[in-house]
């Protein structure tokens, strides 16, 4: 009977525990992730959590926020653009992972998915970006901790102190008399019970709610050593500021050795309502002017002077700037070009192989002496399609650019060099690229064997756009394998010029090397460089412009401005095109020779101040005063134009003049105006004539020749046989 009683009471118990714990069984449901939305110029640096996940908002890519590095990116970069960056997010935006990581010395920039990445040398903290789909059980913070803009610093010293804001630091447990172990997850036996120790009467409830909006309070993995150092020291001295008693000051020490043992993540919710107040016991005045103890010993953050706090805690830090780069190498004036490679990374040519190339790209670097004011450097790696390894712009020194190299990795596939020059003619030498525009442009292919694809068509129209392409052949096809080519002769169809000075076969790939100062030596010797010109920057042109009195003030200024309309045309410097001008009438004066004005702004400005001369016509000594006074002193590489402007028949001859003229090289055209002498306009314009000589009515017209004139002046100049 006893044994079953004891066993109807057992059940009784057992029944009655399970209905209990029956109501908090909803409490243990799986929480739904609450994923917080940031801006677009949010940086993961700003947000001090190890890692946590957002949603970016749509068109981040148009704001053009920056982003550093490849793959890893800098803290100062924007999470929104590192995504769309990585292929993680498009540009409608979505949800992103976010894990920091160590800071690294090198982030290579890029240009991917429409956002382009910059190099940055260095810096303290990384971060990676994926999918915002969290794994199976696992919940991130559903709110963000920013780290603030400036730090909260507490005074120590003996010095008056001033009412601190109520907004700096949020003690809610030391003004609580009683804690409430129902309403928060915190554990209550880890602190002394306050209604035991406390000598004050509680103070009224009002006073003991924390406000929602400032300063959370945080987990152990989210709070810094030293803000809880803080925390505690000015709570000790609020206490012994009004003589409080041992309990108290206790329990201030006590304070923040509360975080480590929380065992729930997430944020403590504070009452709804509830705002920050002082309890009557909390001092307001000045705090003693007694220092008692010692400074806490804690890890200090980035923005204090001395070492860095180990790994594991997260820094508050202020506005991230990028350090300082290394000094910026001016490199070797005497080899100012752009100078790109491209390199074979085709399966054909092996690891061993891709590695030597490596090193001859690294040993090319250190030789030319990579700088802003000499040759920049940049590579193209092709295989199926070019993919750009580093743009001109992406180093400015030679150790820069070996380190980058040195981290290239072999991307495999067919041989299309081909393919390549068209890259580089279309997108590669670009001014978002780094192309300097006053510096050659130099393309120099490194192919194992040979192309897998035709190079005549695209080398031609890279040429045609001023580009110099050197090809260093290694191992080419012997007689036997000639068959296997896609293009016979393709060096030669390819190249500059076939003289040798663009084509460069080496025998073996360890004899590579050996090939980087020839290499250099052509490429640096820019009075070579046919390809670099073209038809707009390789001219002297000389305007002969009639001044007599049939032409008038007024239309003297409309002739003015169209030579300052074809002159806009050219690229206008010491080593591109020159201008020279010379008014006549009776007698002639030179208004500027070539070369005395080597910036186009400076140039516009010259034609402008030409002063209107009035008199005679005498268009055959002006031609021979041009001859003698411009085309004497042009340089041998530049091409010879002359531009007579007349409105009247000469009164001397033209032929003579203009036979002589020609048989210098010279390039004439006539522009002739309302009573210009048409059978004197085709005696000076060189054969054939419809393409040289110009007539119209009236003054007002002459805007319209500016377009025929240049597309004559370039066509003539592509018609040129390259090889």
């Amino acid at each position: 009977m006893n044994g079953t009683s004891l066993t109807t009471i057992c059940l009784a118990l057992l029944l009655s525990c399970a209905c209990g714990a029956k109501p908090n069984g909803s409490k243990n449901k799986k929480p739904k992730q609450v994923v917080p939305a940031i801006e677009c110029d949010v940086r993961a640096g700003k947000i001090n959590l190890p890692e946590f996940i957002v949603k970016c908002p749509a068109h981040c890519k148009e704001t053009k926020q920056q982003v550093y590095g490849t793959g890893v990116f800098a803290s100062i970069s924007s999470i929104c653009n590192a995504a769309i960056h990585s292929g993680i997010i498009t540009n409608m935006g979505g949800k992103v992972i976010v894990r920091k990581m160590a800071g690294q010395n090198i982030y290579k920039g890029s240009n991917s998915n429409g956002v382009r990445s910059l190099s940055l040398p260095k810096w303290r903290e990384s971060f990676v970006v994926s999918v915002g789909k969290p794994k199976k059980g696992v919940i991130y913070p559903s709110t963000l901790d920013y780290v603030p803009s400036r730090p909260t610093y507490v005074k120590t010293t003996g010095q008056k102190e001033a009412k601190p804001p109520a907004a700096t630091t949020v003690l809610p447990m030391t003004t609580t008399p009683e804690p409430t172990t129902t309403t928060t997850p915190e554990p209550t036996t880890t602190t002394p019970a306050p209604t035991t120790t406390t000598t004050t009467p509680p103070p009224p409830p009002t006073t003991t709610k924390a406000r929602a909006a400032v300063h959370k309070v945080r987990d152990a993995g989210n709070s810094h050593p030293y803000l809880a150092s803080v925390a505690a020291a000015s709570s000790r001295k609020a206490q012994s500021g009004q003589g409080k008693g041992f309990s108290q000051v206790f329990r201030g020490v006590a304070y923040p050795n509360r975080y480590p043992q929380r065992a729930s993540a997430g944020l403590r919710r504070p009452e709804a309502g509830s705002a920050i107040r002082r309890p009557p016991s909390s001092p307001v005045g000045p705090a003693s002017p007694r220092r008692d103890w010692a400074p806490p010993n804690f890890p200090r953050p980035d923005w204090f002077p001395g070492a860095r706090q180990p790994a594991g805690f997260n820094v508050r830090e202020q506005e991230p700037v990028p350090r300082a780069p290394e000094p910026v190498s001016q490199g070797d004036p005497n080899c100012k070009v752009d100078l790109a490679f491209l390199m074979d990374g085709s399966w054909s040519i092996g690891k061993r192989r891709f590695k030597i190339q490596k090193d001859f790209l690294s040993d090319v670097a250190q030789a030319i002496n990579v700088g802003v004011a000499g040759p920049m450097m940049g590579i193209i790696q092709y295989g199926d399609d070019p993919v750009t390894e580093l743009s001109l712009k992406s180093y400015s020194n030679s150790r820069e650019v070996k380190l980058a190299v040195d981290k290239i990795v072999q991307k495999g596939g067919l041989s299309n060099v081909g393919k390549a020059l068209t890259y580089i003619n279309r997108q590669y030498f670009s001014d978002a690229n780094g192309n300097r525009g006053g510096a050659p442009n130099v393309a120099v292919v490194l192919v194992d064997g040979w192309p897998t694809d035709k190079v005549e068509e695209a080398s031609r129209l890279a040429r045609e756009s001023g580009i110099n392409i050197f090809f260093v052949t290694i191992e080419g096809p012997d007689e036997s394998e000639k068959a296997n080519l896609v293009e016979t002769n393709f060096v030669d169809k390819a190249v500059c010029r076939t003289n040798g000075f663009y084509s460069l076969p080496v025998n073996s790939w360890f004899a590579l090397r050996k090939a980087v100062q020839p290499l250099v030596k052509r490429v640096c010797d820019t009075d070579r460089l046919l390809c670099s010109k073209t038809c707009l920057n390789a001219n002297d042109i000389a305007f002969v412009i009639d001044g007599s009195s049939s032409v008038g003030t007024g239309n003297f200024r409309t002739v003015l401005q169209f030579v300052a309309n074809v002159t806009q045309e050219f690229e206008i410097s010491d080593t591109d095109t020159r201008v020279g001008a010379v008014q006549y009438t009776y007698e002639q004066r030179l208004e500027f020779g070539f070369g005395q004005y080597n910036n186009k702004g400076e140039l516009l400005n010259a034609i402008k101040r030409i002063n209107y001369w009035s008199g005679g016509t005498s268009t055959g000594a002006a031609i021979t005063f041009a001859a003698d006074q411009l085309f004497s002193k042009s340089k041998p590489n530049k091409r010879k134009i002359m531009i007579v402007i007349t409105d009247g028949r000469s009164y001397d001859d033209v032929r003579v003049p203009a036979l002589a003229v020609q048989s210098q090289g010279v390039i004439a055209y006539s522009i002739g105006i309302a009573w210009a002498a048409q059978d004197e306009l085709e005696y000076i314009a060189t054969d054939p004539d419809k393409e040289h000589s110009f007539f119209v009515d009236e003054f007002d017209n002459l805007y319209k020749f500016v377009p025929k004139i240049i597309q004559n002046i370039c066509q003539e100049f592509n018609s040129q046989p390259r090889n």
